[in-house]
């Protein structure tokens, strides 16, 4: 049976933009696999409580449903051992471990308040309201606020990514000479970005850019094809 992926969209259901699901979409490209996909949208939660989750990704490989993008990476791990390693070892796991909450953190929650009042704009007008109602109640303050500063507060963040900077000074990929599920992690976060808002995270000359160039290369361009702003 094939592989079936729940995806969050807006408006435009060929536009995914959760960065838990690019997360996965990578991971199953180096894997070699696919997915059917099935779009899901904020306020369609029932449709997943069946598998067990009110939040995408889902994952269905035959009769079993895999939640959470940490969990469906180390699945395509275990349950496919002959296709190519996410991880490179027992190791690789462990260290990716760490940057899947770093990538939490960090690079989802230093992203967040820069584009979060330009996820609406995609969104059906129920999915708006349902958004801007709950990241407002997370934030304190309507989301134009929390994003007034953000010409800024990028500032901050470029230079969050400094320890990213030094890995890449000495390897092309946070995986060493080839991509791997850590790299997917960070990705993750810049692919959300770029689908979501037109504001400009990165300079052209930071070698960060440069490595999200690559991802955005990778898998004959399966990240880059996918719908999204210029930046």
């Amino acid at each position: 049976m094939p592989l079936k992926l729940f995806e969050l969209v807006g408006r435009d259901a060929a536009r995914p933009f959760s960065p838990y699901c690019w997360r996965t979409r990578m991971a199953l490209a180096h894997k070699g696999l696919s997915a059917d996909t099935i779009p899901w949208r904020f306020t369609e939660k029932s449709v997943l409580v069946p598998y067990g989750s009110e939040r995408v990704p889902v994952m269905l490989d035959g009769d079993r449903a895999v939640v959470d993008s940490w969990a469906i990476a180390n699945h395509l791990e275990d349950a496919y051992p002959d296709r190519q390693s996410l991880f490179g070892g027992a190791g690789g796991r462990a260290m990716a471990r760490f940057i899947n909450s770093w990538g939490d953190i960090a690079i989802l929650g230093g992203i967040s308040p820069l584009v979060l009042a330009d996820i609406p704009k995609l969104l059906d007008q129920v999915d708006a309201d349902y958004f801007r109602t709950s990241r407002e109640a997370r934030f304190g303050k309507p989301l134009e606020e929390v994003m007034a500063t953000r010409d800024q507060a990028v500032i901050g963040f470029r230079r969050s990514l400094e320890p990213l900077r030094q890995t890449l000074k000495a390897q092309p990929f946070i995986g060493g000479d080839a991509p791997d599920y850590a790299d997917y992690i960070v990705f993750g976060g810049f692919q959300w970005a770029r689908v979501v808002s037109p504001f400009k995270l990165l300079e052209e000359t930071d070698s960060v850019y440069a490595w999200r160039e690559r991802l955005l290369d990778a898998f004959d361009g399966l990240a880059r094809k996918s719908p999204g702003f210029p930046v």
